[in-house]
């Protein structure tokens, strides 16, 4: 990923230092136009932005806290893209404004291959000033880099939330696939009838969104299915996996969130409630 930033900052010609741990891994880059100062401290100190993109929160805290580092950072902007927790995002927007250091916290939506893109999704929270500042330099690794918000930890929030969607639809989906292979259907017939049940499915994420964002719990008029009438039909899941002996972990999870709902008598309400569930609390905050 750092290798494609930077093949990304000199494809549009601007002047980018590169530093790694173990050198040989720049040697492209350097080819390619880059410099490679010798020292980390060097780097940053000829750098006016610096961008991070290591494997974790403490890899990168062991990089900028030396000594001879941080001393450089004064005054520079940190563009932190490296995936972490928001509660790390946030400590380490603490840490850079108590030396003066203007501080990014960014969540890439993409991987590399992606990087450069006119449609890639980058979102950044923090220094705004900062990010105002630097937005030509930024949406060079995507046409897309937004700024969310000042809560530093807030791209990280986000990152977190939106992979939390795509792994509950990848999950769902390696599910689906179990019982479609179980019960001996072609997987290209369940993709066709996918795409073509995918509208009602948007339709309904949207609602869930719409009712959770305006707390509408209780259901009405408007409700698409109640959760009684969910867990009716979630009965099937259950059932067809005792039937072939599909691993139950996943329906066991969400089966509890059911029976937990239903028991504090929200049978009636919309599909929406059952957040109550999941947020700190569980059944005393649902009720």
């Amino acid at each position: 990923m750092g290798s494609a930033f930077a093949r990304a900052l000199l494809a549009e010609g601007i002047e980018t230092r590169v530093w790694n741990r173990s050198p040989e891994k720049v040697a492209p880059l350097v080819a390619a136009g880059a410099h490679a100062p010798e020292s980390l401290a060097e780097a940053v100190a000829a750098s006016d932005v610096v961008i991070v993109n290591v494997i974790d929160y403490a890899a990168a805290d062991a990089l900028l806290r030396m000594l001879a580092v941080e001393r450089a950072l004064a005054g520079k902007v940190v563009v932190q893209l490296t995936s972490g927790s928001s509660r790390q995002a946030r400590e380490a927007g603490r840490w850079a404004a108590e030396r003066s250091i203007a501080y990014l916290d960014g969540a890439i939506m993409a991987t590399p291959n992606f990087i450069g893109g006119a449609e890639t999704t980058i979102l950044y929270s923090g220094m705004r000033q900062a990010f105002e500042r630097h937005r030509d330099v930024l949406r060079v690794f995507g046409g897309n880099g937004v700024f969310v918000g000042e809560d530093a930890g807030h791209a990280s929030a986000l990152d977190t939330g939106l992979l939390t969607q795509m792994w509950g639809k990848l999950f769902g989906t390696l599910q689906a696939l179990a019982v479609v292979r179980a019960e001996g259907i072609g997987l290209e017939a369940y993709a066709r009838y996918m795409r073509d049940f995918q509208p009602v499915v948007d339709a309904a994420t949207d609602d869930l969104i719409a009712r959770v964002g305006e707390g509408r719990w209780r259901g009405d008029a408007a409700t698409l299915a109640t959760i009684e009438a969910h867990y009716s039909a979630f009965h099937h899941l259950l059932a067809i996996g005792d039937e072939h002996g599909l691993d139950r972990a996943l329906p066991a999870a969400l089966d509890g969130l059911f029976k937990a709902a239903l028991a504090a008598g929200h049978a009636a309400d919309d599909f929406a409630a059952l957040v109550r569930f999941i947020e700190r609390g569980g059944v005393r905050h649902a009720a």
